[in-house]
């Protein structure tokens, strides 16, 4: 169904050439898309849109998305039937260091992306991809709900209820009577090969075991709702599919995380992952004080299950171990990434 849905469709991601990004891109030009990306120059090397040879198949400006008369520019150019924006600043530790970076970027540049899409015509749908964190955090026991307000007590958690706010104001404001749909998806904490981002656990991870050293590790107790990198992919896909064809009722607000079981500590990911990547991986606690992060983060994704069909394909070990295995082949045999890539989407397509 995504093939016929996306097949010959042009689709403008912003943020392209990161992590998630990457993985979209590749897998909406194996369903047939053709892909535009607009994005800054990738923040880390290496980075996987290089390291898959993916500049072959999709076209892309390097841009910010602050910038609005560029980046309207670019999306008017190739006129795309959908835009996923994905580009943000991720980091909540640098979001204490950049504050004004991440709300400018994380809530004016989506106001921009709004307003561009605003501007093109042929746009029918926009998926606004947020974050789990956009909710106010009481450290609850139950799950968010899409429903519940708005929060977050660090600048990008704040930052990232604020473009869900900013969200609401144009669906209601511009969006609603005939405009094009957009949806906001939120996910938990994903996982996959392919990330080499700063302050993430798995990047963490590899960086110090390829180099033979221990990793340090803050917050073992903290609780997220892990999840492979290509769950909430489809999830974005399949929302963005219903809307295309017409389904208005999928505007709003949508949880894409792990079954229950799946949602396991920081310690427990570690020592999986460890045991995997083997050849003498080891962790050490990291005692140093740090910003204050979340305890508890866990989503009730009964609405996509429900209205959607959704549900979660891979279970944690299986996200662990397609995740080492992409590692293990960066490290050992880097030229097999791209068919290694492309092989975990037909994996998971057939599941």
């Amino acid at each position: 169904m995504l093939k016929r849905t996306y097949s010959g469709k042009r689709v403008f991601i912003t943020g392209h050439t990161g992590f998630k990004g990457s993985w979209l891109s590749l897998w909406l030009t194996m369903l047939g898309a053709r892909v535009h990306g607009y994005s800054l120059l990738p923040p880390s090397s290496p980075y996987m849109f290089d390291l898959i040879g993916l500049d072959n198949d999709v076209s892309g400006s390097h841009g910010d998305i602050r910038d609005l008369d560029s980046l309207r520019r670019a999306m008017t150019d190739f006129a795309p039937d959908i835009v996923i924006h994905m580009a943000a600043q991720p980091l909540v530790r640098r979001s204490y260091v950049e504050p004004v970076e991440t709300f400018s970027t994380n809530v004016l540049g989506t106001v921009n992306v709004m307003e561009a899409v605003r501007q093109t015509p042929s746009v029918q749908v926009m998926v606004n991809v947020t974050s789990d964190k956009c909710y106010e955090n009481t450290e609850a026991a139950r799950p968010f709900r899409e429903s519940d307000p708005m929060g977050g007590s660090d600048p990008y958690s704040a930052s990232k209820g604020c473009a869900e706010l900013a969200a609401t104001a144009w669906n209601r404001s511009f969006f609603q009577d005939g405009g094009p749909s957009m949806v906001s998806v939120r996910a938990g904490n994903v996982i996959g090969g392919g990330d080499f981002g700063e302050d993430r656990l798995l990047p963490d991870m590899v960086r110090a075991y390829s180099r033979g050293e221990a990793v340090q590790i803050r917050s073992p107790k903290a609780i997220r709702p892990w999840q492979f990198v290509l769950e909430p992919l489809s999830g974005y896909l399949q929302l963005a599919q219903e809307a295309f064809l017409g389904n208005r009722d999928c505007v709003g607000g949508w949880n894409f995380g792990p079954e229950s079981e799946d949602t396991q500590t920081v310690g427990e990911v570690v020592d999986s992952f460890t045991t995997r990547w083997g050849d003498g991986a080891r962790c050490e606690m990291d005692r140093n004080n740090h910003p204050h992060e979340a305890g508890i983060l866990r989503l009730d994704c009964t609405k996509a299950k429900e209205k959607l069909g959704w549900t979660p394909r891979t279970e944690i070990g299986v996200a662990i171990d397609w995740s080492a295995e992409w590692y293990k082949a960066w490290h050992l045999n880097p030229q097999s990434l791209r068919e290694l890539t492309e092989e975990q989407i037909q994996r998971f397509e057939t599941m």
